[in-house]
Order: structure tokens, then C-alpha cells, then sequence
């Protein structure tokens, strides 16, 4: 039986005495065995990674929500002079905003002056009252200063008196409110009954937090002036406000369109825009899209992709008649009707085994050539030099 079983040996044994061991073998065996084990290595790194497989299809959700997350800083605007305005598609305010956006005011180091953080207020705003954060606590009913209602008698914050302004269609004045002037939300303007003159901005604003908005094709600005609806028309008032001033440098720290997952990348996060010019529109066109990420665990995401394009124009004059253009940050965003669906998978074990063997086969028959050859070259090289010896 073992008489048979030889006769498929394929690995026929020579004896040790016919054997010649050398040098060059010895060299070319350390560096391939060196080799084996760093490919090898790689290739169980590779391994312990996790693959993520790309499907694409069409978008198929419907009245969902959306979360906007911003951290932008204005370092020569103060607070009192921005407004934050989000719209759908067809330009209307929109009603149905749940958000929890803040100003704070900052030094020109990007330092914060004070500690109160002001809530920022979105037209319109009848249900974000009850939630309102405040930095100041008055127990006193303060005048609304004619906007009072019948669900609204008192303003006790500045936030208060401009949205009874909005919800009335008005135009509003700072600097001639106790409570805007209390809260410091009139730094940098004008008074009407005063001579005061401006001749620097000491101090700027930091925007941040996030909207939650429908799903829809919309935007949403950081713009100079207070904001009101007139006529169905979105309107800025300028008024009080020193225009020979604005300068709309802008460093956005973050903006996503929802949760962040593994290797996401945001093309606006972490970008400066610092113009020359002073008074400048920054338009950002975003193409939103969707997408779902599913980790290994099984636990799904449901977060957005995007990618933008910027548009910038140099604003003259603001308060030219055909001029119907504001300095600020504009974010125009539509949402694609495909959706990207990343879907974590463990490696193939049977794919590893096999890349092994063939790292090892392959790298051991490599050598053997590489030997193979230095060992018959030494060989003829000598032999030439014995007949060249003889001769």
C-alpha cells in the first residue's frame, strides 16, 4: 500500500548529500520570508476592515424631516445687525420650524463678551415662545411698544417685541427698545435721535445650532437688517444700520443636512471666506442628497449627503433702487430624488485564506527563481573564468 502511494508523490525528495547550500540562497531566502510576513500582515489588515458596499435607488420617503446643523461666525457683524430667515421652495416663510439656533457675541479674536446667548428668532413664531430661552429674567410686563395682541400683552425681551413687530407686518427699531438696548442687541447701530458716529465694528457673531425643516427644495440666509413679512413679500429694513460698515467675512465650522457617519465628508465645513470688497453676497447653491447608512450591529442612519457650488457678487450700493440684492450668506438646497444607501459587510474569510496562500506560493516560487538564476549565473561566471584561467 505505501509502495502505492508513492507513486503520487509529487514533491520528490533529493538526498542531503546533493544538496548545495549558498550564500545567495541564504540572502534571498531572509528578504522573501520578510516579504511573506509584511504582505501577509497587510493582508490581515485588510482583512479586519470593513467593507462598505454603495447601492443606489430612488428615493421613495416621504414627509420627513430634515436637521440643518451650523456653526458660522460672522468676525466683523455683531449680532444686533444679522437676521436668520429660512423659506421653502416657493419663498413663503416657513411655519412649521423646529429649531434651536443661537447668536452669541463675540470679540474679533472669536473670543465670547458676554455670557447670555440669545435664541434666535424665525418668522414667524408663534410656537416657539413657550420653549424661548432668555438670558434675562424680567418679572415686570414690558411694553410691546404697540404690537400688543390679544395672546401677546407683554414683551419682556427683545426676541418678544420683534416677533409681535413681524406677526403685525412692521418695520423694527432697534436702538428705540428698552429691552433690545438691555440685552446689547443694538451694538453697532444708529440711533435716529442721535448723533452718534460709528467709525469701526469692535466685535462680531457666532451662529450655531440647528433647523429642523421639511423635506422640500428651500433656503435659508444670515442677512443684514430685521426681517418682516409686507404683502406677502420677504422684506429687510436697513434701517439704523451703518452700510459704509458691512462686511460679510464668514467662517463656516460646520454645515451638514443631518447625523454624521463614517468617512462623511462636508465640503463647507471648515472654510473661510474673507472678502475684500467688504459688502459681498455669498451664494451657495447645496444639491442635497439623501442617504441611508447600516452598520454592522444592523442600526440605521438616516442622514443627507451634499455638494455645493458658490456664487459671490460684490453689492455697491444697497439702497440702490434696482437693486434688490442683500450682502450675507445665502444657502439655496434641493434634494435629490436618488438616495445612497451604505451598507457595512464583514470580509470574506475564505477570500483571505486564499489571498494568503497565494501571497505565500507566490513570493516562495518568486525566490526560488530569483535563487535559481543567481546560483546557475555564479556557476557559468565561474566556469569562464577556469577556461579563461586554462587557456
Amino acid at each position: 500500500m505505501s509502495g502505492q502511494l508513492k507513486q503520487f508523490d509529487a514533491y520528490a525528495k533529493t538526498l542531503d548529500d546533493f544538496r548545495v547550500r549558498t550564500i545567495s540562497g541564504g540572502l534571498v531566502t531572509i528578504i522573501s520570508t520578510c516579504i511573506i510576513f509584511i504582505l501577509f500582515f497587510l493582508q490581515l489588515q485588510y482583512y479586519l476592515t470593513i467593507d462598505v458596499e454603495q447601492i443606489l435607488f430612488v428615493d421613495t420617503s416621504r414627509q420627513e424631516k430634515m436637521n440643518i446643523t451650523m456653526d458660522i461666525q460672522f468676525p466683523i457683524l455683531p449680532c444686533s445687525y444679522l437676521t436668520i430667515d429660512a423659506m421653502d421652495i416657493s419663498g413663503e416663510s416657513q411655519t412649521d420650524v423646529i429649531h434651536n439656533l443661537y447668536k452669541t457675541r463675540i470679540d474679533l479674536d472669536g473670543n465670547i463678551i458676554a455670557n447670555d446667548i440669545v435664541k434666535v428668532s424665525l418668522q414667524p413664531l408663534p410656537k416657539l415662545n413657550n420653549t424661548q430661552e432668555n438670558a434675562t429674567t424680567v418679572s415686570d410686563c414690558e411694553s410691546c411698544y404697540g404690537a400688543e395682541s390679544e395672546t401677546r400683552k407683554c414683551c419682556p425681551t427683545c426676541d418678544e417685541v420683534k416677533t409681535a413687530y413681524r406677526l403685525k407686518g412692521w418695520s423694527f427699531d432697534a436702538t428705540g427698545v428698552h429691552q433690545c438696548v438691555r440685552e446689547g442687541q443694538t451694538i453697532g447701530m444708529i440711533s435716529a435721535t442721535s448723533n452718534e458716529t460709528l467709525t469701526d465694528i469692535k466685535e462680531g457673531c457666532r451662529v450655531h445650532g440647528y433647523l429642523e425643516v421639511n423635506k422640500v427644495a428651500g433656503n435659508f440666509h444670515i442677512a443684514p437688517g430685521q426681517s418682516y413679512q409686507q404683502q406677502h413679500l420677504h422684506v429687510h429694513s436697513l434701517r439704523n444700520i451703518r452700510l459704509d460698515l458691512l462686511n460679510t467675512t464668514h467662517y463656516i465650522t460646520d454645515l451638514s443636512f443631518g447625523q454624521h457617519f463614517p468617512n462623511q465628508i462636508n465640503p463647507l465645513s471648515n472654510t473661510k471666506q474673507i472678502p475684500k470688497e467688504g459688502a459681498v453676497l455669498f451664494h451657495y447653491y447645496v444639491k442635497i442628497v439623501p442617504s441611508t447608512y447600516l452598520f454592522l450591529n444592523k442600526t440605521e442612519v438616516r442622514t443627507n449627503q451634499y455638494s455645493v457650488t458658490k456664487h459671490r457678487k460684490i453689492i455697491q450700493n444697497v439702497l440702490e433702487g434696482n437693486n434688490h440684492q442683500l450682502p450675507g450668506a445665502f444657502f439655496t438646497y434641493e434634494i435629490s430624488a436618488i438616495m445612497v444607501k451604505f451598507v457595512e459587510r464583514q470580509r470574506s474569510l475564505a477570500q483571505f485564506l486564499t489571498s494568503s496562500c497565494a501571497i505565500i506560493g507566490g513570493v516562495f516560487t518568486v525566490s526560488g527563481l530569483i535563487d535559481a538564476f543567481i546560483y546557475r549565473g555564479g556557476s557559468l561566471f565561474r566556469k569562464k573564468l577556469e577556461i579563461g584561467k586554462a587557456t
